[in-house]
This record gives structure tokens, sequence and C-alpha cells, in this order.
């Protein structure tokens, strides 16, 4: 009962939040064992009406009449349909690594006519039919924060790597080379090699240039054949993209994440292309040409608002040409022939020629002299200044890093 005190009115106790059943067990045992409804109800704070249902309810199912009942409507109008759960689970069954965010994008343009329900019922939906796995959750890395090239246009950034290679149902091994734009998400080209090889690498590239047009940069790791150990870190490939006026562009050692979106789409080609795996290259092919086609054609892309790649995508201004011309260098400068080994042939300090070592990546290639002391040499490739010679020790002192030429094309 409620406490009194002197020249004040009785205070009413209201259930106790933490134990309501308790209460109203202890309420309606009172009213049994002969207490008045009225002074009960007062002294618990309710009106007679809750103490009437709560006796009756206690007199037809026991205690357990007792418990709150549930709030829940007795029917769900806004229930989904069977036909659109079927639907839902077909578009997820073709499409098994697609989530609800994708699957309803891609309805809404299959099917535009039928009222689909909300992303989130839609995965309740893929849930409840054990077409969702859980996953768990994964330790993520900080961004490196690198001055890499911002993509604002097609074409401004190319990304390339060499997805993970995997053995093929006739045991040879399969590396696809897959080159992607980095505005529009485009997936360019994922083709089916036997090696990592710098020359098949090159052919694919010289074909996806003249079918696509030129980028202004690409993007890659450090392995080959996108990188060397050599002189600041270029490989015959990046020396070939320099020719073309096409910057190399190189993440920081250990920060895949740096071309994390291309990863991610690395992801989806595994799943939906290699489990398992084709018995022959030619036929693994052509589950990768399938894949291309509707990741770029019909695959909505969450970043991209729902749209997709080829709805933002248009080929490059910059052609490939016909006919690859020699590099234009300053009237100042001399220019000089890199040998097979990789040695340049310059005057020395008494007019002598003397053989230098500088890359053998760039041999072949014709790189620019200026004589900045005497003796003293800078030596440049294309738009990349190398480092300096000196003539009269026959040293070549290369720079600490290919530099930020290029760089960002929109600055």
């Amino acid at each position: 009962m409620g406490d009194t005190f002197a020249g004040t009115q009785e205070v009413r106790v209201p259930w106790k939040e933490s134990r309501p059943v308790t209460e109203r067990m202890t309420f309606v045992k009172r009213l049994e064992q002969g207490e008045r409804m009225a002074e009960l109800c007062r002294e618990y704070g309710i009106s007679r009406k809750t103490g009437y249902k709560y006796l009756e309810r206690f007199r037809q199912h026991g205690p357990e009449g007792l418990f709150d009942y549930s709030r829940a409507p007795i029917g769900r109008p806004q229930t989904t349909s069977e036909a659109v759960v079927k639907l839902v689970l077909d578009a997820r069954r073709a499409h098994p690594t697609w989530g609800p965010k994708k699957l309803r994008a891609w309805l809404t343009t299959k099917q535009p006519g039928v009222a689909l329900p909300a992303t989130s019922t839609m995965g309740e939906v893929l849930r409840r039919h054990g077409l969702v796995q859980p996953r768990k959750r994964r330790r993520t890395t900080s961004p490196y924060e690198a001055p890499l090239t911002r993509a604002r246009a097609p074409h401004d950034v190319w990304c390339a790597d060499f997805k993970g290679q995997f053995r093929l149902g006739c045991g040879k091994h399969c590396y696809p080379l897959t080159i992607t734009d980095r505005y529009s998400r485009t997936l360019l080209c994922c083709e089916a090699l036997e090696s990592t090889n710098v020359d098949g690498a090159m052919l694919v590239f010289e074909k996806v240039f003249r079918e696509h047009g030129l980028p202004r940069v690409i993007r890659t790791d450090n392995g080959v054949p996108f990188a060397s150990k050599g002189l600041l870190g270029l490989s015959r490939l990046a020396v070939r993209w320099l020719r073309l006026g096409v910057w190399p562009e190189r993440i920081a050692l250990g920060h895949p994440e740096q071309n994390g979106q291309h990863e991610r789409m690395h992801l989806v080609l595994k799943q939906e292309t290699t489990r398992p795996a084709s018995h022959t290259l030619l036929a693994q092919q052509e589950r990768f040409d399938r894949f291309l086609q509707e990741y770029n054609h019909e695959r909505p892309h969450e970043a991209l608002e729902q749209k997709t790649p080829a709805s933002l995508y248009c080929p490059s201004s910059r052609r490939h040409p016909e006919v690859l011309g020699e590099l234009d260098y300053s009237l100042d400068d001399l220019t000089a022939k890199v040998e097979d080994g990789g040695n340049i042939r310059l005057k020395g300090p008494n007019g002598e020629r003397v053989l230098v070592f500088v890359s053998s990546a760039l041999r072949g290639e014709r790189v620019g002299l200026r004589e900045i002391e005497h003796a003293i040499w800078r030596v440049t490739f294309a738009d990349v200044d190398l480092g300096t010679v000196d003539a009269r020790t026959r040293h070549f002192e290369p720079r600490s890093a290919l530099g930020t030429v290029g760089a960002d094309p929109n600055d």
C-alpha cells in the first residue's frame, strides 16, 4: 500500500514495471480472497475496468492470461505476394552473387510494371529461403593516403592487374589479365592467358588500346609485367605506355586497397566464372566474355547509383596511332639509342665516346641528353627525368622515384 502522511492524501502506487505479471497475480489473488475491487484498484492506481479485465483473464486462462497480449495486427495487408517472391527468388538464382539492392534495381528495369518490395524486404525473402549466407566480419586496413590520380571522366584512369592464377580442368594454369575504366567501372578486358609474360600482356593492351582508345593513366601494382626492379621500376610494358603518352601509375607496396575497386571486381569475377573452372583455356575465355557482357550492360552498381557501367562509358578521344613515330625532344637536346645491353654512348670530357649503363627496359628506345654541367648529362625518356650521367666516371645516378609527371591530367 502507498505511504500516508499527516495532512496529505494517500499516494497511489501503479503497476511496478519490473514485475508486472507478479503484481497482477497478487492483485487477482487478493480479489479471490474477498477484498473489494474498488479499494484494490485505488491502492494499485488502476481503473476498475482494468481490474475486471485481469480478473476475467485469470478465470479464463489461468496465470498465462495475465501476460500482455501481442499488439501485432492479426492480418498482414503488406505481405509480399507469392508471385513477387518467386520473381525475386528466380532473379537471385540467375544471379547468385547479387544482393537485394542490385536485384531490385535490375528487376525495376526488367519488370517496370511490378510493384517491388523494399530492399530490406527482399533481403528478408532471400534469407528465409536460404539464399543468403552470413558473412564473417573482416578486419580492414585503413586506406593509404597517396597522391594517386583522381578519375573525373572515362579514360582518365584505367586499372589493370592479373587476377590470381587458377588451375583449369585440364590441369593447366590460367592467368586472367583484367583492365577496367576507373570512372565508369567498365570492364574493358578479361583475357585468359597462359602466363604473366610481358609479350602476351603487351599484345592484349595493344588490342584494347585500338578498340577503346588510350587512357591518360594506367594504375597497377608492383608485380611483373607492370614493374621491374630496375631503373624507377620501369618495365618493357611501362616503357611502351610512355611511348604512347600513357602514364604508368603504381600503388604503394603492400597496399592493394589503393586499387580496391578493381580488386572488388576480381572477387565477383572469381565467384561467377571460376567455381568450378572450365576444362580448357578457350572454354574459360567464353565464360569471361559472357561475364564481361553482363557486368557492363546488365549488372547495376551501387557506386553508380544502380546504373550500369555501359551507361556512363564512351570511347576515348585519344586514338592509338597507326604508326608509332619517334619521340620529340627539345632542340637543345641530343639523343642516343639504348643498346641491347641497356647502355648508351655519349661524349666524354675529352670528346671521346663513353659507354654507360642506364636500363635494359629501354633497349631499342631513344633517350634525350642535355649537358647541364661540363661532362654532366641529364637523361630523359618521353616525359620522364631518368637521372644524370657523369661522363668522367661513367656513372649513372638515377632518380629515386618515378615522380609525379602526368599524375593528374585534370589539375
